[in-house]
């Protein structure tokens, strides 16, 4: 089993486009999602320093109805909502392949997740290559029989690392950025980090799992 994290450039004209473009310092968070009909029932998140000018905007969207606020606070903001947009999901599903969530989006691009056999993460890959998108894989990670090699927190923690630059030399972020990244003290950012790169290194250079 082989799990991967990619970065992707979404398609002009979709609202999440839109929105993560006018607001490029804000995160958008598709927390999950359900196609019903023409339109999508989703649950969304966004985290800025002012999330409500981010929520307006998506609030006011032409392809956004039914907006139900849940939650807000700390630069954060939760709603469900419907969406008549659906391409996100044609996307992704075109290679029978479930969407994992969260679906991160920055900027007018996403960063999702997939859980795949070799043969269908090389299919999937194929099917980038195909297109006309701008994508990048970020992380790529081959599980064990047993279940994964990383925890979810393992995972998550080296790749946020590794997307910050922590691993450059020199490094092009902190400990202490990486940490707040991830919502976590320093120490405990460190041995998480610590943890997942021996396991990496135990996996790939001596291949078995590390103990650590």
């Amino acid at each position: 089993m082989i799990r991967a994290r990619f970065r992707l450039a979404l398609q002009e004209g979709m609202w999440v486009t839109a929105v993560s473009g006018r607001f490029p310092d804000a995160t958008l968070r598709l927390l999950t999602g359900v196609p019903m009909g023409d339109r999508a029932l989703e649950l969304g998140e966004v985290r800025a320093d002012d999330p409500e000018p981010v929520v307006a905007a998506i609030r006011n969207h032409p392809d956004i109805s039914a907006y139900e606020p849940l939650w807000s606070g700390d630069g954060r903001a939760i709603a469900q909502y419907e969406a008549s947009e659906q391409r996100l999901y044609e996307f992704l599903w075109s290679s029978s392949l479930p969407p994992e969530f969260p679906i991160v989006v920055q900027n007018g691009v996403m960063e999702f997740d997939l859980t795949a056999t070799r043969e269908q993460f090389e299919a999937f890959g194929d099917a980038l290559e195909a297109g006309e998108q701008e994508y990048e894989l970020l992380s790529v990670v081959h599980a064990t029989d047993d279940g994964a090699l990383l925890t979810e927190r393992q995972r998550e923690s080296a790749t946020t690392a590794l997307r910050l630059g922590y691993f450059e030399v020199p490094r092009g972020a902190t400990l202490a950025e990486v940490a707040q990244t991830l919502d976590v003290d320093k120490s405990t950012a460190s041995e998480t980090i610590r943890r997942a790169v021996a396991r990496v290194m135990g996996q790939f250079l001596l291949g078995e799992e590390s103990v650590a």
